[in-house]
């Protein structure tokens, strides 16, 4: 769980690590008790699953084992013009999922099966 008081340090020291990746470029992070979406830009030569790796692994350490990841996650694409309703859906996360109009297509979680 990623209690709020840790959120603040979470989300800057995430935004830090994709900004002092080379090649990725940051655009949004938000979330709630049991995730976070983060809207990055990366160029195909970011290893994707090993980048997510050491982003969770670092903010793990960061927060002092304060904070465990669940072993997936989830990966959504879309391109440049739909970029501002992505980023003010995440910075709006919150809200989305106490209001109850989150999008299926930013938050649906498959298992293995997919």
């Amino acid at each position: 769980m990623i209690k709020t008081a840790m959120e603040p340090t979470l989300h800057q020291f995430l935004k830090d690590k994709v900004i002092d990746t080379p090649g990725a470029y940051f655009h949004a992070i938000g979330g709630i008790e049991d995730h976070i979406h983060l809207a990055t830009t990366v160029k195909p030569s970011i290893h994707l699953d090993e980048w997510i790796g050491q982003l969770k692994g670092a903010s793990s350490h960061e927060m002092g084992k304060m904070l465990q990841w669940q072993g997936g996650y989830g990966i959504v694409s879309f391109g440049t013009r739909d970029l501002k309703w992505v980023v003010e859906y995440i910075l709006n996360q919150r809200e989305h999922h106490k209001m109850g109009t989150t999008f299926d297509r930013l938050e649906r979680i498959l298992d293995a099966d997919g």
